[in-house]
């Protein structure tokens, strides 16, 4: 599978911005969809996971996040998405989306990189104050 991100830009903390990842490629609805994030000068760290299906599945967040970021995913569009709303200047970063298809063990390290077989090439999204 093939993964695009876009909808980055810039916005101003407090406002909202919604991310996309298009994918091409069978059986988008087999994978789970993750979304990471890198600033400069620190490691890519996990923001978001939606399984496969949302109905009896998995949606993590990272802790800083909950409350503030929604992941979702049309399966029908093979587009998964992540809605942050009350954006704040350190949530600036590139944000990536990647795909895997996680079996039980795997989904115990959801929040690392190693489940993931598949990464788009990232979108900007700058928070300014």
């Amino acid at each position: 599978v093939q993964l695009q991100a876009s909808g980055g830009g810039v916005v101003q903390a407090g406002g909202s911005m919604r991310l996309s990842c298009s994918a091409s490629g069978r059986a988008f609805s087999t994978y789970a969809i993750a979304w990471f994030r890198q600033s400069p000068g620190k490691e890519r760290e996990f923001v978001a996971v939606i399984s496969w299906s949302r109905s009896g599945g998995y949606i993590y967040y990272l802790d800083s996040v909950k409350g503030r970021f929604t992941i979702s995913r049309d399966n029908a569009k093979n587009t998964a998405y992540l809605q942050m709303n009350n954006l704040k200047p350190e949530d600036t970063a590139v944000y990536y989306c990647a795909a895997g298809v996680l079996d039980s063990r795997e989904w115990a390290h959801y929040y690392t990189d190693t489940p993931y077989g598949y990464w788009g090439q990232g979108t900007q999204v700058t928070v300014s104050s």
